[in-house]
C-alpha cells in the first residue's frame, strides 16, 4: 500500500432514521482509518438530512487497513449517543485513481439500510525517500555539469 495523506470530504447524509422521539436528532460522524479517529461536528437540529461539509486528514501508511470505517451517531445530552448506522468504504480504488469525486455510500443498521452518506475522497502519495540515481543528486550532494 503506497504512503501519502488520505483526504476525506464529509458532505451530508440523507434519509436518516431518526432516533429521537420528539425532537429533530442531533447527528454528528466518527470517521476511523486503522487507529486515527476523526469526529466532525455535530449537525444540531438537522434530523434525517445533515449537512457537514468538513475534510478530515489521516496519514496512510503500509501498514494500514485498506477500509474507511464511518459511525454516524445522535447527540444526546443527559444519555448516552445513540447510533444511527455506520458504513465501510474499501480505498483499494482509491490508492489507484487518487481521487474519488463526492459519492453517496449505504449506511447500515441491523444489517438493514437505513439511509445514505455522501463522501469524496483524495490521496496524495509521498514521495519515497530511497536513492533515485535520476535526480543528479549523489550523496547529499549536487552534481554539477560541464559545458
Amino acid at each position: 500500500m503506497p504512503e501519502g495523506i488520505l483526504e476525506v470530504s464529509l458532505v451530508s447524509a440523507k434519509g436518516l432514521e431518526n432516533t429521537d422521539i420528539i425532537f429533530n436528532m442531533d447527528p454528528y460522524v466518527i470517521l476511523t482509518f486503522k487507529t486515527q479517529e476523526k469526529k466532525s461536528t455535530v449537525a444540531s437540529g438537522k434530523g434525517s438530512n445533515p449537512v457537514w461539509n468538513e475534510t478530515f486528514l489521516f496519514d496512510v501508511s503500509s501498514k494500514d487497513s485498506t477500509d474507511l470505517k464511518i459511525k454516524i451517531m445522535d447527540s444526546d445530552s443527559g444519555s448516552a449517543d445513540d447510533l444511527v448506522g455506520h458504513a465501510s468504504i474499501s480505498l483499494d480504488a482509491l490508492f489507484r485513481e487518487g481521487d474519488i469525486p463526492a459519492k453517496s455510500y449505504s449506511v447500515m443498521k441491523d444489517n438493514a439500510h437505513c439511509g445514505e452518506i455522501r463522501i469524496g475522497l483524495n490521496f496524495t502519495a509521498q514521495k519515497s525517500r530511497g536513492f533515485d540515481p535520476t535526480d543528479g543528486n549523489i550523496g547529499g550532494w549536487k552534481q554539477s555539469g560541464r559545458d
